[in-house]
């Protein structure tokens, strides 16, 4: 969990960092509604693993909406990208609730955020099915910058640049749509 340094740095903090902790800090039941998804395109399985294009499609849900959302952090708006098309609305309400936060405090994300996603859990016999990944999160190469003072905001010393994140989806009709994100991180990878 990223500590926030005192006053204006909080509320930097609780918009910028909040990307590399929670990814929008969704915490959906899969209950929400959500636009058309169009159809992930998914490679041709394996014979040693009948899941492989599921799983496949899941991290592809992942990396896009992880995509767009960094397209949103880097202006501190969501105008102009696909997040809906990735994530269910109570996850990208709070992604929005981040970025009124970032817009704010006047801050923006600079640089990038490394993934390495694996499908860790898949239930494709639910009424919904269900996936859970695990994402080694890199923050090596990210940056918090605020924009009135023309300068980037420094990670707080303890958080790790490196650490598990945990991601759940679920398959809606139209694709496989991102419904939460643990926002406390795990473990160092």
């Amino acid at each position: 969990m990223v500590t926030a340094r005192h006053g204006r740095g909080a509320a930097v903090l609780s918009g910028g960092v909040a990307l590399a902790l929670a990814l929008a800090g969704c915490d959906g039941d899969g209950d929400n509604k959500a636009s058309s998804v169009p159809s992930t395109p998914v490679p041709s399985t394996s014979a040693a693993d009948p899941q492989e294009a599921e799983k496949a499609a899941v991290l592809a849900a992942y990396s896009s909406m992880s995509a767009e959302q960094m397209k949103a952090y880097r202006k501190a708006d969501a105008k102009g990208t696909d997040l809906e098309k990735y994530t269910t609305l109570d996850a990208l309400a709070r992604i929005r609730l981040d970025l009124a936060r970032m817009k704010k405090a006047g801050t923006v994300v600079r640089g990038e955020i490394g993934h390495d996603a694996k499908v860790t859990g898949l239930d494709m016999g639910a009424k919904t099915p269900k996936a859970t990944l695990s994402d080694c999160v890199d923050l090596s190469r990210y940056e918090t910058y605020d924009t009135r003072a023309n300068k980037p905001i420094p990670l707080p010393t303890e958080q790790p640049l490196r650490y598990v994140m945990t991601v759940r989806a679920e398959k809606w009709p139209n694709g496989w749509m991102v419904t939460a994100i643990n926002p406390q991180g795990g473990p160092t990878c």
